[in-house]
């Protein structure tokens, strides 16, 4: 790791492989540039890009010990390995929205359920003051108040797992890659 001045860390990786085909998901039949990482090469680059802070900037060295004919690769790497984490950066996004979605939803489900099993209580209450009763209107409290769990959960906590790998991918999809010949 090394630090410029007045700038964000910058945290390395190299990785080494036989060919630049190593990098890309074989069973993908689009050009190298809208190519799917290799799923184990995709692993680890997340793997190791989780462990930094969020201000952190990324360079990754890619050691090929078959160098191309066609020339220096770097730039085909470089546009490949962003459009990649860009690509992901956007189908989290999208699976974000989705979420936050299904929360509204359930939240106003959860709201008109819990308003419900509050008033049944209220009714059940003013019947009387039984052990019955009791049990009645305290089921129905608890149940409406349970109906609001999954909301909650997804408003409190689910959604930050998603927006740090959001910011993850954009991290990765500005990265400075770099290719160079040998081990």
């Amino acid at each position: 790791m090394t630090k410029p001045a007045n700038s964000a860390p910058v945290h390395r990786l190299a990785l080494r492989v036989r060919e630049v085909a190593q990098l890309f998901n074989s069973m993908d039949p689009t050009p190298f540039l809208n190519k799917d990482l290799d799923p184990e090469a995709n692993t680890f680059i997340e793997t190791w890009a989780t462990g930094y802070p969020s201000s952190s900037r990324f360079h990754i060295t890619i050691h090929l010990e078959q160098w191309p004919q066609t020339g220096d690769p770097t730039e085909m790497l470089t546009g490949g390995i962003h459009n990649h984490f860009a690509y992901k950066a956007e189908q989290t996004h999208k699976a974000l929205r989705l979420l936050l979605k299904q929360g509204r939803m359930s939240m106003a489900i959860g709201i008109i359920f819990v308003a419900l099993c509050l008033f049944a209580a209220d009714f059940i209450g003013g019947l009387g003051s039984g052990a019955g009763y009791n049990i009645a209107r305290e089921s129905l409290t608890i149940v409406g108040w349970v109906a609001m769990w999954r909301p909650l959960q997804i408003f409190l906590y689910d959604w930050w797992p998603l927006r740090r790998q959001i910011l993850l991918y954009q991290r990765l999809t500005h990265a400075h890659i770099q290719a160079v010949q040998g081990k």
